[in-house]
């Protein structure tokens, strides 16, 4: 079963419809006979359980987040998450708070890994700025910082988010991607120096298109 693909993540309360009769009537003695159902690989308990509980769900998420697209995209993890790890639920429990316990954890960590790669791109940014006076910390220079790393090799980007952006030592990068020490500090260089001339690159072929914009305005006029 594809979970993900079962999922309707719809944040238009005005044309979310659902049998209200249907969803009013769960008890927490429900809701432990749908865990079981769900146990035991039940599709339709599974919907019920994702058409009872999402929007309060989403709502919380998005108290935090403060953004649609990544509220969305972690409504449905935790959903997922629910399908995935259906067999370790204690059906005794209330499933209501399983859920929201799920969704603020992962709430707080997506919180937590965007400010810290927020303050690595700007940590970038400085650097460059210490060659360069006219690199300023913008919201353009950090989507640059992200287009570079999207650029890197798939091991190399690994090595980035692992001791850059998750704080790894080099040790523990190279025990978990399964290469030496030595070859995780190389990509790390090789990374963040790629990194670095794109960004330059980008502003400077940005000041070159300015120059020409302002000459060929310059000389329009003559």
């Amino acid at each position: 079963m594809t979970c993900r693909a079962t999922l309707r993540l719809t944040t238009n309360y005005n044309q979310f419809t659902v049998a209200m009769g249907e969803i009013t009537s769960f008890s927490e003695n429900d809701d432990k006979k749908l865990v079981v159902r769900l146990q035991s690989g039940d599709e339709d308990a599974f919907d019920l359980l994702y058409r009872k509980y999402h929007v309060a769900i989403y709502r919380n998420i998005f108290k935090l987040l403060k953004h649609d697209e990544n509220a969305q995209d972690i409504l449905q993890d935790v959903f997922f998450c629910l399908w995935e790890k259906r067999n370790t639920i204690d059906a005794q429990k209330p499933i209501a708070n399983w859920l929201f316990v799920i969704s603020y954890n992962k709430s707080i960590t997506f919180l937590k890994k965007a400010s810290n790669t927020c303050l690595v791109f700007e940590e970038i940014l400085l650097d460059i700025s210490e060659e360069d006076v006219n690199t300023q910390i913008s919201e353009d220079n950090l989507t640059l910082v992200e287009e570079a790393i999207k650029l890197l090799s798939p091991q190399k980007r690994k090595v980035f988010e692992l001791c850059k952006i998750k704080r790894k030592t080099y040790e523990e990068a190279a025990i978990e991607l399964g290469i030496s020490r030595y070859t995780v500090k190389e990509y790390l260089s090789d990374a963040m120096a790629r990194i670095k001339s794109h960004v330059r690159f980008c502003i400077d072929d940005d000041k070159v298109m300015l120059l020409a914009i302002l000459m060929i305005s310059f000389f329009e006029k003559k």
